[in-house]
C-alpha cells in the first residue's frame, strides 16, 4: 500500500487478519512463501524485508537496490528471490545462504517494472520495462536470450500461459493494448484492444480459458483465450485497477484498486468430470485435454493401503487426448460407451475408450437420454429442441413456453421454462406434463419410476407412471394442453439444497450446501458424514460398496456405502418385506443399528427391535413397544461401573414410570429401588399402604439425605420422635419445637432448652422470650391432658387401620381428644379437672390429674 503498511485479509469473510507497518514510503510488491511460512515486501526505500506471517516477527531486512523497487518474483521450488528496480536491474537472492546476491542481470534502458518465472521452465524467467521491451532470461546467463518488441510505449507487466500446449506469454503496456506473444516463434499473436488508459496488470487465469487485464482506466476486462474475444467488461468505481491474482484450486479473482480490493468468483467452481457406474471409468479435464483413470478394485485397494474413507484416493491417470472447445461439462451416455464435451456453444461426442469423434454440432444446451446409447436432445436456441436417435436427427420439440432455458435428461426429456418445466417423451416427442417449479437439475433412478427435482430451497420426488404414458401415447388419449393424466405422482418433498447427487435403487445419495453427505430413503434423510470441505458427487459403485467424490482441486475422494444396505432399504420403502429379510443377513451386524434406525423412522419398530444391537436403542424401542421385561433385562446387563451414572438412573426411572402407569407395581417398585428414586417409592408405598415399604423408605431416605422423604415416610408411621430427631439433626429446631407442641408436648422442654441455645447466638434477647412449658406451664393450657393423649396415642400408634376403612375413619378428624378425655375423667367421676403445674410469678394450687380413660374408647380410633 501506499501509507507502507501490508494488510492480510480473509477473503472469505471479509475481514483482515494481521496488519504490518512494514515503512514510511509506498510498498509496491509483496509474495507469499508458504513453504517457509513468510511473506516477502519491497519498498520505494530500496529495501526488502521478510516476515512470519504466523508469529509476525521480522525474520530480514536489507537494502537490495539503489532505486525504487517495483516487483519481487519468487522460484516455484527453489530458495530463490528476483527484484527488480528504477535502477533498471534485477538482483537473484538465495536465502538459504543468508539472502547472498549471487547474480545482477542488467540489460534494459528503462525501469524494469516486473517479472516472471516461466512454471513450464523455472530455469527462464521473462522482464518487462518501460523500453517498450520484453526480455526473457536464463538463470545463470549474464546476458538475455532474447527480446519481444511491438509495443509503442512502456511494457508494464507480463504473465506465462499456465497450460502446456500453448508457448504463450502475455503483455501489457502503456499503449492501452495487450498482447499474446509466441517466445517460441517471437512472433505476436494477437493484440487486444479497449482500454481507455495504461494496462497495469495482466495474468492468464489457471483453470479458465480466459485472460485478464486491469488498466488505470477502472476497468477490469475478461478475454477469451481462443477466440481472444472481449467476454465482459468489469467496473466498480473504485478508480484505477492496479493489479490482478488468481487462486489455483478455484474460480476466484482478486482486484487491487486505489480504493481498495474487489474479490469475485468467475463462473461455477464444480469440476468438469463424469464417472461411468457401470464400468468405474472416471474422466475429467485439465484445461483442453482429457484425462482418465480407473476407480474398479478400488475397494481392495483402499483396505490394502489403509486408507481413509474421505482421504484422498491414489489414482493412475492417463492422458486421453485433448479437445477442440473448451470444456464446460464432460458427460458419460447411459451405458458409458460414449462421452460428451461441452463448451462455448458447442458439443462433442467422443468415444470413452480411445476419445475418437463420433458427432458434434452447436447447442446452448445437450442431455443424454436414459434409454437409447445414441440418443439425445440439444437446445439450439431458446425455441428449438431437437431430439436424435441413435447420433442422427429425430424430432423437432416445439415446447409450450416463452422461451426454453434448460434441458434435463433421463426417463425422458425435461425442458426448463421461466416459471416451470415441461416433459415429453422421447421416442415420439409428445408431451407428456407440465410442472409448475423451475428445477436447477433433474435426477432419475436407474428403473426410471423416481424422479427428483432440485430447486434451489426444496427438493421433490415424483414417481413415474412409465406405463400408462406409453398407454396414453398408443391410444392417442392424451391432452396436447394438459400432458397424460396421472403421469406423475408427488411422493415426498426433501427439504433440503441439493448440489449434486444420485440414485441407488430407490435411495437418492447427495451433497448439500451445508457440505454433507446424505442420503434420502422414503422420506427421511440421513447424514452418512460431514464434509471437510466442498465436494461433487461422482457416482456410486455397486461392487465396491462406495460412492465417489471430487473436489475442486481434482482429488478423488470416497466413502464406504454398503449396497447391501441400500437395497434394504428400497425393499423395505417398496414395503416388500420379504424381499428386506432374505436381505438382512448379508448386512454385515457393524450396520445393523443403522438399519433399525431406518426400521424405526418406517415405523416398524418391532422389526427393528429383533434387528439393533444398541442397547439404548433396544431399551427405547422395548419401552415403546410396551415391552417392560425386555426393558427390565436390558438394564441389568449394563456394567457395575455405569450403574451410577444418571444416565443408568434415568432410564430405570422410564421404565418405573411406564410400569406404574400399566399397573405393574411390583416391577415399579423395583425400578424406583435401582434408581433411587426415593419419591416415586414414596408414592407407591403410600397409595398401597405398604408400612414396611415405608419403614425401610424411612432409613433408606436418610442414607441419601432426602430428608424430606424420610420426614414423610416416618410421619406417616406415626414415628414422630424420630421426626422430631430428624429435624433437630438438620438445623430445623423451631419446627421440631412445633412439631413437638402439636403431638409430642412431652418433648417440648428439652427443644426448647436446645433452641434457646442456638438462638443465642444470633440474639440472646430473642433466645430469653421463649416459653418453656416446664418454667411456664400457664402459657400452655391443657398440657397436662395434651401429654395424657400422646401418651394413649404411643399405646395404639401400632395398630393400623384398613384402607377399606377410610371412608369412617376419615370422619375421627373432626374430633376434639382433649375434650373428649376431659368428657371421659368427668363420667369416671373425677374430682376436679386437672390444672397446670403453678407459675413462677402466679403460683396455684395444683390438682391430681384424671385417671387414663378406658373401656369403649372413641379416641382410640380418631388417634
Amino acid at each position: 500500500m501506499y501509507n507502507g503498511k501490508v494488510c492480510i485479509w480473509d477473503y472469505e469473510t471479509g475481514t483482515m487478519v494481521k496488519s504490518f507497518d512494514v515503512c514510511e514510503l509506498p510498498v509496491r510488491s509483496a509474495k507469499f512463501v508458504v513453504r517457509k511460512q513468510w511473506f516477502i515486501t519491497a519498498s520505494d526505500d530500496m529495501h526488502i524485508r521478510v516476515y512470519n506471517y504466523n508469529t509476525m516477527e521480522k525474520v530480514k531486512e536489507f537494502e537490495a537496490h539503489s532505486d525504487y523497487i517495483r516487483y519481487i518474483e519468487v522460484h516455484p521450488t527453489m530458495p530463490l528471490l528476483i527484484s527488480a528496480a528504477d535502477d533498471m536491474s534485477m538482483k537473484l537472492w538465495n536465502w538459504d545462504k543468508s539472502w547472498e546476491c549471487t547474480q545482477v542481470f542488467e540489460g534494459h534502458l528503462h525501469y524494469v517494472m516486473m517479472i516472471k518465472f516461466n512454471a513450464k521452465d523455472t530455469n527462464s524467467f521473462a522482464s518487462a520495462s518501460l523500453d517498450r521491451s520484453i526480455k526473457v532470461w536464463s538463470l545463470g546467463a549474464p546476458q538475455p536470450n532474447f527480446s519481444l518488441e511491438g509495443h509503442e510505449r512502456g511494457v508494464n507487466c507480463i504473465d506465462y500461459y499456465p497450460g502446456g500446449d500453448k508457448p504463450y506469454l502475455l503483455s501489457g503496456a502503456d499503449d492501452k493494448t495487450v498482447k499474446i506473444w509466441d517466445y517460441q516463434t517471437k512472433a505476436c499473436v494477437q493484440t487486444l484492444d479497449g482500454h481507455a488508459n495504461n494496462v497495469c496488470s495482466v495474468v492468464f487465469h489457471p483453470r479458465l480459458p480466459i485472460l485478464i487485464s486491469g488498466s488505470e482506466d477502472g476497468t477490469v476486462r475478461i478475454w477469451h483465450t481462443t477466440t481472444y474475444r472481449a467476454e465482459t467488461t468489469l467496473n466498480y468505481g473504485m478508480e484505477r485497477a492496479w493489479s490482478l491474482a488468481c487462486t489455483r484450486d478455484a474460480n476466484k479473482l482478486a482486484i487491487g484498486y486505489d480504493e481498495g480490493t474487489v474479490v469475485l468468483k468467475l463462473g461455477h467452481e464444480m469440476p468438469v468430470a463424469s464417472m461411468d457406474n457401470h464400468t468405474g471409468k472416471l474422466v475429467y479435464s485439465l484445461n483442453n485435454e482429457i484425462v482418465t483413470a480407473s476407480l474398479k478394485g478400488i475397494a481392495e485397494k483402499v483396505v490394502a493401503e489403509d486408507i481413509s474413507d474421505g482421504e484422498r484416493l491414489p489414482l493412475a491417470v492417463k492422458d486421453l487426448g485433448s479437445t477442440e472447445i473448451y470444456p464446460q461439462s464432460v458427460k458419460h451416455n447411459c451405458n458409458g460407451r460414449f462421452i460428451v464435451v461441452c463448451g462455448d456453444g458447442e458439443y462433442i461426442i467422443y468415444t470413452s475408450q480411445a476419445l475418437r469423434n463420433k458427432e458434434f454440432g452447436s447447442a446452448l444446451d445437450f442431455c443424454w437420454s436414459g434409454l437409447g446409447t445414441g440418443d439425445y436432445a440439444v437446445r439450439e436456441t431458446i425455441s428449438r429442441v431437437k431430439t436424435f436417435k441413435n447420433f442422427k436427427e429425430h424430432k423437432t420439440i416445439k415446447a409450450p413456453l416463452s422461451s426454453a432455458e434448460g434441458l434435463f435428461g433421463g426417463q425422458v426429456l425435461a425442458i426448463k421454462g421461466s416459471d416451470c418445466v415441461v416433459f415429453f417423451d422421447w421416442s415420439e416427442g409428445v408431451f407428456i406434463r407440465k410442472i409448475d417449479v423451475v428445477p436447477t437439475d433433474v435426477h432419475w433412478n436407474e428403473s426410471g419410476e423416481l424422479c427428483l427435482l432440485v430447486c434451489e430451497e426444496t427438493c421433490y420426488v415424483l414417481k413415474y407412471d412409465a406405463a400408462a404414458v406409453t398407454s396414453a401415447i398408443e391410444n392417442n388419449s392424451f391432452s396436447a394442453e394438459e400432458g397424460v393424466e396421472g403421469a406423475f405422482e408427488l411422493v415426498h418433498e426433501l427439504n433440503d439444497q441439493v448440489k449434486t447427487g444420485e440414485w441407488v435403487g430407490d435411495c437418492f445419495l447427495y451433497t448439500n450446501n451445508s457440505n454433507r453427505l446424505n442420503y434420502f430413503v422414503g422420506g427421511e434423510t440421513m447424514t452418512l458424514c460431514h464434509l471437510d470441505q466442498e465436494m461433487y458427487m461422482l457416482g456410486y459403485l455397486p461392487k465396491e460398496d462406495r460412492v465417489f467424490l471430487i473436489d475442486k482441486a481434482l482429488n478423488v475422494v470416497s466413502y464406504k456405502v454398503l449396497l447391501s444396505v441400500l437395497e434394504f432399504q428400497t425393499a423395505v420403502v417398496r414395503d416388500d418385506i420379504e424381499a428386506a429379510n432374505e436381505i438382512l443377513p448379508s448386512i454385515p451386524e457393524s450396520e445393523h443399528n443403522s438399519v433399525a434406525r431406518f426400521l424405526e423412522s418406517q415405523g416398524l419398530k418391532e422389526e427393528a427391535l429383533g434387528v439393533t444391537k444398541d442397547p439404548d436403542q433396544k431399551f427405547d424401542l422395548s419401552l415403546e413397544l410396551g415391552k417392560l421385561d425386555v426393558a427390565y433385562e436390558i438394564l441389568l446387563q449394563i456394567p457395575e461401573a455405569d450403574k451410577d451414572t444418571t444416565d443408568t438412573q434415568s432410564k430405570w426411572k422410564r421404565l418405573g414410570d411406564l410400569a406404574l402407569s400399566t399397573g405393574d407395581l411390583p416391577r415399579a417398585e423395583q425400578c424406583a429401588e435401582a434408581s433411587g428414586d426415593t419419591a416415586g417409592l414414596l408414592l407407591l408405598y403410600t397409595c398401597t399402604g405398604n408400612a414396611e415399604g415405608a419403614k425401610k423408605l424411612a432409613v433408606q431416605a436418610k442414607e441419601l439425605g432426602k430428608t424430606n422423604v424420610a420426614f414423610i415416610s416416618l410421619f406417616l408411621l406415626g414415628r414422630i420422635e424420630e421426626c422430631i430427631e430428624l429435624l433437630m439433626q438438620t438445623g430445623r429446631i423451631p419446627e421440631a419445637a412445633f412439631l413437638a407442641r402439636t403431638y409430642m408436648p412431652s418433648e417440648m422442654p428439652q427443644i426448647v432448652i436446645k433452641w434457646k441455645a442456638d438462638l443465642t447466638k444470633v440474639s440472646e434477647r430473642a433466645a430469653q422470650a421463649l416459653a418453656d412449658p416446664a418454667e411456664y406451664p400457664n402459657l400452655f393450657p391443657d398440657l397436662d391432658w395434651a401429654v395424657m393423649v400422646e401418651q394413649h396415642f404411643k399405646k395404639n400408634r401400632d395398630t393400623l387401620l384398613e384402607a377399606s376403612s377410610y371412608p369412617e375413619a376419615a370422619k375421627d378428624l373432626e374430633f376434639d381428644l382433649i375434650d373428649i378425655f376431659k368428657q371421659q375423667a368427668a363420667a369416671q367421676g373425677a374430682v376436679a379437672e386437672p390444672a397446670a403445674p403453678p407459675a413462677v410469678d402466679t403460683p396455684e394450687p395444683a390438682a391430681a390429674p384424671p385417671a387414663a380413660p378406658t373401656g369403649e374408647d372413641e379416641a382410640a380410633e380418631a388417634a
